[in-house]
């Protein structure tokens, strides 16, 4: 941990060490530990869906291309990589894949994901509840009413059945676009011409929320323009609760700078809401043309890693991190996958090779995330008064002394005064 922190994370707490019956532990010898970052340093979990919940059943064998192919690398050592950088896991429920047949929904695979992700203390995100792109194609096939009551069912069902497994949802994807949307017929937008983008901005999160009022629920889009912000305006205007913004950073044209991610982050930082840098993307390949407007319409049969390009995929990766994190607004940033092998639209965007091995980009976040940013065990002493100073980024740490453990949490705004019972049961430690 440096103590000149320039992304303006790091806190400072006096905290007093008290045993079961509220007595101070003085001159006591203490070990400070860090658990885990408030911040939610995310990747996607979409590789983990097959490996952890299991194939998908006979009724839906369709199901498992949007969840993620088969790995050529080990499951056990992908989880270990994926485990060494992320906190916050974001799983696929494109509405297509996890239920190809109606009536036949992937929720027991999906359950079982997350509650592996969960046992090993980190987030998961559903993504998303709503979306116009990848709808079962029996969806089309209903009239308005129809599809509108089984938009609200197919809401109302995910979020009940994975409330307490996950409890972080994006509500609703790609808004902006939503009724303008012809990519492909779908029901979703045919509704949203009727019902209008707002009307159904509240209706994923009015049904989400009424389904599970103590989650949390994110308007995400790919769209940064004044059109994004005019919608953000709008739905709040129209009394519509969002608990954060997401921005999405797919930069398969190169890396748009610090300058410009700020500035995209300070426009949307005004309306006082969480953000979160929810899809991010920098390649160690060759860049797709500036004048590709939908990055879906790039494709080619090959798109290697080079080593030139690993090098600055490296580089960038760690300005924009770096940038992103000093963002007080900003609660997570979520890299949209960890290795090559199955990346969105084939490009070299993970950060480790598609035979699992590292690129460079991975030991730069790491020395980020595990290193710069993360307090390794500190000793110490406990005072007369039997307190400890501890600095560190928000986030959980376990306290140690020959009287037993604690576990403190470092949060802004409660740092001036903090009492750490030791000889509780301290909770499982948890990845970073």
């Amino acid at each position: 941990m440096t103590v000149d922190d320039p992304t303006g994370r790091t806190l400072s707490a006096r905290v007093a060490l008290t045993d079961r019956d509220g007595r101070p532990l003085e001159r006591r010898p203490v070990v400070v530990e860090q658990l885990r970052h408030d911040f939610g340093f995310g990747n996607i979990g979409f590789d983990f869906v097959e490996w952890i919940g299991g194939p998908p059943d006979g009724q839906s064998g369709r199901a498992l291309e949007f969840f993620g192919g088969s790995l050529t690398q080990s499951p056990e050592a992908l989880a270990s990589e994926w485990l060494e950088l992320f906190n916050l896991a974001t799983l696929p429920f494109y509405w297509r894949g996890f239920e190809p047949e109606r009536g036949h929904p992937e929720t027991a695979r999906l359950h079982k994901t997350a509650e592996w992700f969960g046992a090993q203390g980190v987030t998961v995100k559903g993504h998303p509840l709503l979306w116009h792109t990848l709808t079962p194609e029996w969806l089309v096939e209903l009239d308005d009413a129809a599809v509108e009551a089984a938009i609200r069912d197919h809401i109302a069902s995910l979020v009940t059945d994975f409330s307490g497994v996950i409890d972080l949802w994006d509500a609703i994807n790609e808004a902006v676009i939503l009724p303008v949307f012809t990519a492909e017929e779908n029901a979703v937008t045919r509704l949203a011409r009727k019902k209008g983008r707002v009307g159904m901005v509240a209706m994923a999160f009015e049904v989400a929320r009424e389904a599970n009022p103590g989650a949390r629920f994110v308007l995400n889009d790919f769209d940064l323009s004044a059109d994004y912000e005019r919608l953000i305006e709008e739905c709040l205007d129209a009394g519509i609760r969002i608990d954060a913004l997401g921005l999405q950073t797919h930069m398969h044209q190169g890396y748009r700078g610090e300058d410009d991610i700020s500035e995209k982050i300070g426009r949307f930082a005004r309306f006082g809401l969480p953000l979160q840098l929810t899809e991010t993307t920098l390649l160690s390949g060759d860049l797709m043309p500036k004048e590709i407007v939908d990055l879906n319409d790039y494709v080619v049969d090959s798109w290697p890693s080079t080593d030139e390009g690993e090098a600055r995929q490296a580089e960038e990766i760690v300005r924009h991190y770096r940038n992103v994190v000093a963002h007080p607004q900003v609660e997570s940033l979520t890299y949209w996958g960890i290795t090559d092998e199955g990346a969105w639209l084939g490009a070299p965007s993970g950060i480790l090779r598609g035979d699992g091995s590292r690129k460079p980009a991975f030991d730069a976040l790491h020395g980020l995330v595990r290193g710069e940013w993360w307090q390794a065990p500190t000793s110490t002493e406990s005072s007369d008064d039997g307190s400890i100073e501890v600095r560190g980024f928000a986030g959980s740490y376990l306290v140690s002394t020959d009287a037993g453990s604690g576990e403190l949490h470092l949060a802004p705004g409660g740092t001036d005064a903090v009492t750490v019972t030791i000889g509780e049961d301290a909770h499982a430690r948890s990845n970073g």
